[in-house]
């Protein structure tokens, strides 16, 4: 018996590596060079260049929305964290972030659409949530959000789905109502706000632009003004 111990002893680290070789991949090689680990993802994994990179080439509404170039989660991430302020001005820029990241995890998984996601239950929410929570805390945010703050970034979220519906989606007016609800805007803001789809690289380049900015903010540090850039990249 002892000798048998011994020989499943020695077996047991070449069966653990043949056990791993095995099993599916599970990790993403980022352009960064980092490698993250969809079932554990760790905050020193996370980049805000991947994520700028990923979602600005991401198609909003699976690309069926007008116009030269798609609407990607990248615009609809910046004009969620205007309309969070215009909601409750002076909201503390930590929250602004947060309203800033809140698809974020859709670098590595894609943009469902909300039926979509419906569909795939459990599994799939409870992977946005870990990756939700790494990126939070690479970003010195909490893990999970106090619920008034979750409240009105959905509430700015479904603003700007209304936004998007009837302006670049195809719905009508009444159509999007039924779905979404006519957020409450002061009328100057409607076609200032209005998403005008650019290119992927001008979306990236506005996204790392804004978190910049609020991060610099953040830890203290002159920073261009808080209006800067509000409303999303132009052109």
């Amino acid at each position: 018996m002892a000798q048998s111990g011994r020989t499943l002893a020695r077996k047991t680290p070449s069966s653990a590596r043949k056990a791993a070789a095995e099993a599916p991949r599970a990790w993403q090689r980022m352009l960064s060079g980092r490698r993250l680990d969809l079932l554990d993802p760790s905050p020193f994994d996370v980049e805000l260049e991947d994520i700028a990179h990923g979602l600005s080439r991401v198609a909003r509404w699976n690309g069926q929305t007008s116009g030269a170039n798609p609407y990607s989660v990248a615009e609809h991430s910046l004009l969620v964290e205007v309309l969070v302020n215009e909601f409750k001005p002076g909201l503390d820029t930590k929250w602004r972030l947060a309203a800033l990241l809140h698809d974020a995890p859709e670098y590595v998984v894609g943009d469902l659409i909300s039926p979509f996601k419906a569909a795939v239950g459990l599994d799939y929410k409870a992977l946005e949530h870990r990756l939700m929570a790494a990126i939070h805390l690479r970003f010195s945010l909490p893990s999970g959000l106090p619920q008034q703050i979750e409240k009105l970034i959905k509430r700015a979220d479904l603003a700007s789905a209304y936004l998007e519906a009837t302006t670049l989606a195809g719905f009508s007016e009444e159509e999007a109502n039924k779905v979404f609800k006519r957020p409450r805007l002061a009328e100057n803001l409607w076609q200032r706000l209005a998403p005008k789809p650019v290119t992927a690289n001008r979306a990236k380049a506005a996204f790392i632009d804004r978190a910049n900015d609020l991060l610099a903010q953040m830890s203290g540090q002159k920073g261009p003004p808080a209006g800067a850039g509000e409303g999303g990249p132009r052109g």
